[in-house]
């Protein structure tokens, strides 16, 4: 069992119990019609976000995931042209992701924000500019505004209204520069964070082939687990379809993250 896995496994039960993990579906290509070969979503993992702290490049634990099981995320988008091909090859293999959002580029883009909603993708969070002295260097109270106010123009853009309380309180630090004070905060917000098992490294510019071998050589190696793409590079956009047939290919099936509704 690869490393990252056998971390997870030490609070599997326990993740289990309070995600509220839904069972795998008999099949997931019913529900893409007229594609009975699509990778499909094979199962929807419902997570009680407060104290969730996971993905193994950052934290001791990730989501309890089977082996071969996979999480899609994306950041920095909403992005022209780069977001709607990745949403277009998403929706063409029936597969929900979750993107994690700069609120500028939301703020810039809603049509593309409520369209990932309406297609069934998880919007999440990734503070309002991105900036580039990462959070851990800015002063706490300047920080806390930045995920404040990415959070309330990524709602505003999918919903129409920011309220007291994020609808998906999920979030992933830029560049997983986290820091105690501000994962305490998160905490008290009721706020998930995320960090990666692995990533395509697509912030250095390579071909769509080149980041395919990447990625696909990580996959094997780490089993499965949650994967960092982002939806604003066009050799990532480019790649997507295939690395979605080779999911499907090699065995591999794609869990969707969702925060576990209250009641």
């Amino acid at each position: 069992m690869p490393a990252s896995l056998r971390r997870a496994a030490t609070l599997g039960l326990f993740l289990l119990a309070a995600a509220g993990a839904s069972a795998p579906s008999a099949n997931a290509a019913e529900t893409c019609p007229g594609r009975p070969d699509a990778l499909g979503t094979a199962r929807v993992l419902e997570i009680e976000p407060k104290g969730v702290r996971v993905g193994t490049k950052s934290f001791p634990a990730t989501l309890p995931l089977a082996p071969r099981e996979v999480v899609l995320t994306f950041d920095d988008g909403p992005w022209p042209k780069t977001t709607a091909a990745v949403l277009d090859a998403l929706k063409a293999e029936c597969v929900h992701a979750t993107f994690f959002l700069i609120g500028e580029n939301a703020r810039a883009r809603p049509e593309l924000v409520r369209r990932a909603l309406a297609e069934g993708h998880t919007i999440a969070h990734h503070t309002l500019t991105h900036p580039a002295a990462t959070l851990a260097r800015m002063p706490f109270e300047a920080a806390v505004k930045e995920i404040e106010r990415g959070i309330a123009a990524d709602e505003k853009a999918a919903y129409g209204a920011s309220g007291p309380a994020a609808r998906v309180p999920f979030f992933r630090f830029p560049g997983f520069a986290a820091t105690p004070e501000l994962l305490t905060f998160l905490d008290g917000k009721g706020i998930a964070v995320f960090g990666a098992d692995f990533w395509a490294s697509d912030w250095n510019v390579m071909t769509p082939e080149a980041e395919l071998d990447l990625v696909l050589k990580r996959l094997d190696a780490a089993g499965g687990g949650i994967v960092l793409f982002h939806d604003t590079k066009t050799y990532t956009a480019a790649m997507i379809p295939a690395f979605l047939r080779a999911l499907a290919e090699r065995g591999y099936t794609v869990v969707h993250m969702v925060p576990k509704q209250p009641g």
